[in-house]
């Protein structure tokens, strides 16, 4: 994007053999597989002053719908039942709170945002008797907390309380004042609660994770930037996991010690976050607290696991404001410009394909060899870009932007977290991973991106351009609009209507856009099938012959990469050479 692959020695990207690395990389490449990834912009780095959290449920077994809790009241004595959220396993049940607010998706109400991302940690931490796994712990906070304080103070109740089965996780929270980032993880049966540290992200700032813990060093006497669990660094001691000094004590380092993959298949997300929104530099605070500016071409070889002992700022400044639409498309990233473009060699195929199926890693002649993880990915569930905006009332200012499947060929459309129902495309139980619902976006975002996959360097930029257009005139002009209609109608008491108004455009936007791919979807068929590519009007319409409406005019057979070329010929040159 802003690192040039040029300027890099593409020989270091076989993966040296360290032994531990390696050791490591093989047990974690299953976890880094079912990744996700968390952009987080404060009120400060952003266009509009609003909080700006994304997040992308990279799981194959997720399935992508809108979870809809409305507010409500409970009698003293009310409990509540948690199902395991990767599973439905049952795990058990807690007392009920007595009011929730509504949640749709991961934000309520009070515009609070809680997202993950899920690292696994050293072996042995999760609690087997444990109530409140990290969905839970997600879901449950926001039907209770209305500020990003206070939901720590509730996921760390929570936890202690219940005790807490899965990995570890970082957590993105935010509402419309500041956001935080939070690294927790469990302490093994028998040991009910949990070690974390969670650190305020100074405004003006972002942050982002992917899989693997990123707080190291903390300050050990800021409350107000920084808070921590009072038996962080003795738990660590007793397990013999750190033995140094308090202030030299690194929360990623005894808890979830990096790895070949923790650096390549995950950090390097967050490190090309960073890239795309530092054009190229990472400005950041040292430990002294000054500003400090860096290439992001220094941290390469941390990210693509070559060194050891790495490390990268936890936050940095942007180069510029950051607006919901430069996030989206931050999430729709393969690592384009970089050593690790995903579209540029063999393995794209013919046609510059920036995914590669799973598993991650493949042996050859002895030598191990990676595939990338990149932000976009094809196993995604659903993704949103939420946005906590403080200069409008709460009812208005929570807002979900949210998309299902492979974030690079889907759309997000906007939802307004105060609407009294779900549209039906995102219906929670409008079908799901084993049955096939042709009234579900899941499915129809998975049809759009399926077929771009067969000619992904012609077919992905159709359906870019389209998902474009929509996402700008919703962020620039209408939802503006709708914004300003709907805030004056809550200034002057008429909030219930401001809410069946929201509601009303959630839903008709929504199931529009929901038609509009579907037409797309026919559209792609007609225009690349069978490898070939059909000429369209201005307008859209398909030329065709002037004897006949239904034979094309102006159809192209674009062929293959010279990538692929190259590469045929080199494997079979031989035979497919062409006698003179």
């Amino acid at each position: 994007m802003y690192l040039s692959v040029r300027k890099f020695n593409k020989e270091k990207i076989k993966m040296r053999k360290f032994p531990a690395f390696l050791l490591a990389f093989a047990l974690c490449a299953e976890v880094c597989s079912l990744a996700c990834t968390n952009v987080i912009i404060t009120p400060g780095a952003s266009v509009d002053g609003s909080s700006i959290v994304s997040y992308a449920a990279d799981s194959h077994w997720l399935y992508g719908e809108l979870y809809f809790h409305p507010a409500g009241r409970f009698a003293p004595g009310s409990r509540l039942n948690i199902v395991e959220w990767d599973t439905q396993r049952p795990l058990g049940s807690i007392a009920q709170a007595e009011r929730t607010y509504q949640t749709v998706g991961n934000m309520n109400q009070h515009q609070l945002i809680i997202a993950e991302t899920t690292w696994g940690g050293r072996h042995g931490l999760a609690d087997e008797n444990g109530v409140m796994d990290y969905g839970s712990l997600i879901y449950t906070t926001l039907q209770r907390a209305k500020t990003a304080r206070e939901a720590i103070d509730i996921i760390v109740a929570l936890a202690n309380e219940y005790g807490y089965p899965s990995e570890g996780e970082s957590f993105s929270i935010a509402d419309p004042k500041e956001a935080w980032v939070m690294d927790l993880v469990g302490k093994g049966t028998g040991n009910k609660g949990i070690v974390w540290v969670a650190r305020r992200i100074p405004d003006g700032y972002i942050c982002a994770h992917a899989n693997q813990a990123r707080i190291t060093r903390f300050p050990l006497n800021d409350p107000e930037n920084c808070l921590y669990a009072p038996d962080v660094i003795s738990f660590a001691r007793e397990k013999g996991w750190f033995s140094g000094k308090d202030e030299e004590f690194s929360f990623r380092d005894a808890y979830n010690p990096l790895d070949f993959s923790g650096a390549r298949g995950c950090d390097a997300r967050a490190w090309s976050a960073f890239n795309i929104l530092g054009k190229g530099t990472f400005t950041y605070m040292d430990e002294n607290g000054k500003e400090v500016s860096r290439s992001a071409s220094d941290y390469l070889d941390y990210v693509m696991g070559y060194d050891p002992n790495g490390e990268m700022p936890l936050f940095i400044k942007p180069a510029g404001k950051v607006s919901a639409k430069d996030v989206a498309d931050v999430m729709r990233d393969h690592y384009e410009g970089t050593p690790m473009d995903m579209t540029t060699d063999a393995g794209a195929g013919g046609n510059a394909l920036p995914y590669r199926w799973r598993p991650m890693t493949f042996d050859y002649e002895g030598e191990t060899y990676t595939n990338e993880r990149a932000i976009a990915t094809q196993q995604t569930g659903f993704w949103f870009v939420a946005q906590a905006r403080g200069y409008l009332p709460d009812e208005v200012g929570a807002l979900l932007w949210f998309g299902c499947d492979d974030a690079a060929t889907s759309y997000l459309t906007p939802i307004y977290v105060n609407s009294t129902e779900v549209p039906e495309c995102l219906r929670v139980g409008n079908g799901d991973l084993l049955h096939y619902s042709p009234t579900s976006q899941f499915w129809m975002c998975n049809r759009v991106t399926n077929a771009c996959y067969r000619m992904y360097n012609y077919m992905a930029p159709v359906v870019k351009a389209a998902a474009d257009k929509f996402e700008n005139s919703q962020m620039q002009e209408e939802v503006p609009a709708m914004d300003k209609i709907l805030a004056e109608l809550c200034r002057s008491g008429k909030t219930k209507k401001a809410i069946r108004m929201m509601t009303k455009y959630s839903v008709e936007v929504a199931q529009k856009q929901f038609e509009d791919w579907t037409a797309l979807e026919e559209m792609l068929l007609i225009k690349f099938i069978d490898g070939n590519v059909k000429a369209q009007d201005e307008n859209g319409a398909f030329l065709h012959s002037q004897y006949s409406e239904g034979i094309p005019d102006g159809l192209t057979q674009p062929g293959y990469t010279d990538k692929w070329k190259e590469t045929v010929v080199k494997d079979n040159g031989k035979v497919l050479k062409v006698r003179k």
